[in-house]
């Protein structure tokens, strides 16, 4: 809400009504004085919870204002030690410069140096499949995961631009575009319709707009006037200006076709936008399901239902094989208990094994740097018979312990990625992190990849709900809020 809410008369009676001892305070302290100081200990929690995290994920997108200022969103994902999935926004950052790759690479740099985070720990970024972003991520030579969202929603519009069914499918969809702003823009012809619905007992349901940058919108809007067809032919025969816009039988049969096609797409979108659980692991199995089943031709589907699919998957077949991905995705599917499969098995494990062993003298040596920091440090409570003792005790047993450490590691290893091997698969419908939480103390070392894998997002929509949030920050009433301001704001609408 506007910082000028505390001077409405109706927010002060308000908390007059709620205590009536209490002093409203003015507009210029809570802006100048209270979110300042809000933000500032909500940033250094934010701060020293990301200090001691092995490895996070992190989902990025552009954004235009009302103002037409440029922002720049970072998101970065992780998972506790208590397996507990969590996200922060770390900035709306304003971003004057060209969108090209360099400047996007360097707003990228800049915002992970800003809270001390290195690359090295970047498991993966996840962006939208702009051409800029993309080569950004190469720049900064991060891996970077195409957004399931997006990545769909150009494989439904290349299959729809398709040369042989162009030309039918453009004349449907842009009738019912038509169709929903004939009815939108009057009220006259919204109360006929309702009246139509009612007489027909239709559903009183309103024809949906569609969204460019959604093809969810698309689907929905097909869906709504296939609905109300009855209805709108009913309005409409007796309207001689607008009696064109009924759809012929022709026009049905497209827009059945397509809805066919993608009615069941929607809910896979749903599913991996998610932001409270692991979606990750479900690209996987998703891109298998539409292949066998949701995308398979069917006998009773018509020429232009059957392009659809085909181009659909052909699509999406084309985009998720390359190296890198596969490598992403099978080490994902490996980590979730849900999908554990059997293929690739092999190639998995070598990998995962190399892991697992880096990480364990990564977190050894880091153990044996305290422990000599400990011994070296001064303790005057103990005379310098007993320092030398502990110093050389210990040091017997890290040098014993160093020794030993190579031969065993791999050994261990080795057994507990067997032991893991031999665990059941889980229901579906269970929670991997649940399941985690449970079994790391049985997993150790395994434990550790599993939340560096399951920490990564499958879209973008962490980064594009930040904007959600910028939009309602900066309305028309809120247009003078300075960039900096509306960066803070959004980081506390997020991360309080």
């Amino acid at each position: 809400m506007p910082l000028s809410t505390v001077t409405k008369p109706g927010f002060t009676t308000l908390i007059n009504t709620l205590d009536k001892w209490y002093s409203m305070l003015s507009r210029i302290y809570f802006s100048q004085v209270a979110i300042l100081e809000l933000h500032k200990k909500c940033k250094q929690r934010v701060a020293e919870e990301l200090k001691t995290k092995e490895f996070f994920a992190a989902t990025s997108d552009m954004w235009s204002s009302r103002t037409a200022e440029s922002y720049q969103s970072l998101t970065v994902h992780f998972i506790t030690e208590d397996f507990d999935l969590k996200a922060h926004c770390l900035q709306t950052a304003y971003f004057p410069d060209d969108h090209t790759e360099e400047n996007i690479a360097a707003g990228l740099r800049e915002g992970l140096a800003s809270w001390d985070l290195h690359k090295e720990k970047l498991v993966c970024i996840t962006t939208y499949n702009a051409a800029n972003m993309v080569k950004a991520a190469q720049l900064n030579e991060w891996t970077r995961l195409q957004c399931f969202g997006h990545r769909l929603h150009l494989a439904i519009e290349n299959a729809i631009k398709d040369d042989r069914v162009s030309s039918s499918v453009s004349r449907a969809i842009g009738l019912c575009k038509k169709l929903v702003q004939h009815f939108s823009h009057s009220l006259k012809k919204k109360a006929a319709i309702t009246e139509a619905q009612r007489e027909l007992k239709l559903p009183e349901h309103t024809l949906i707009t569609e969204c460019p940058t959604g093809w969810g919108t698309k689907e929905k809007m097909i869906a709504s006037v296939l609905e109300q067809a009855k209805a709108i032919s009913h309005v409409l025969s007796g309207d001689r200006y607008a009696r064109s816009l009924i759809p012929t039988w022709q026009d049905i049969e497209v827009l059945e076709s397509c809805q066919k096609a993608l009615h069941s797409l929607l809910e896979f979108t749903d599913a991996l936008s998610g932001e409270e659980y692991v979606s990750i692991s479900y690209l996987k199995p998703v891109v298998h399901l539409l292949a066998t089943s949701v995308l398979a031709e069917d006998a009773e589907d018509t020429d232009l239902t059957s392009s659809i699919k085909t181009k659909v998957l052909a699509y999406l077949n084309d985009k998720y094989s390359g190296p890198y991905t596969q490598e992403l995705l099978d080490a994902v599917s490996f980590m979730d208990p849900r999908f554990f499969s059997a293929d690739n098995i092999p190639a998995i494990k070598t990998r995962l094994k190399t892991e697992m062993q880096e990480s364990a003298r990564c977190t050894y040596n880091q153990e044996k740097r305290s422990r000599t920091e400990t011994i070296q440090k001064p303790q005057s409570a103990q005379t310098s018979g007993e320092k030398a003792k502990k110093s050389l005790g210990s040091l017997f047993k890290t040098s014993v312990a160093s020794s030993a450490l190579p031969v065993q590691l791999e050994d261990v290893v080795e057994a507990e990625l067997n032991s893991y091997l031999l665990t059941p698969v889980i229901d579906g419908e269970d929670d991997p992190l649940a399941w985690w939480k449970v079994h790391k103390i049985n997993f150790p070392k395994l434990c550790k990849i599993a939340r560096k894998y399951l920490c990564v997002p499958a879209t973008s929509s962490p980064s594009e709900h930040l904007f959600s949030t910028g939009g309602n920050i900066v309305t028309c009433t809120r247009l003078s809020l300075k960039p900096a301001k509306v960066d803070m704001l959004v980081f506390l609408a997020k991360n309080l």
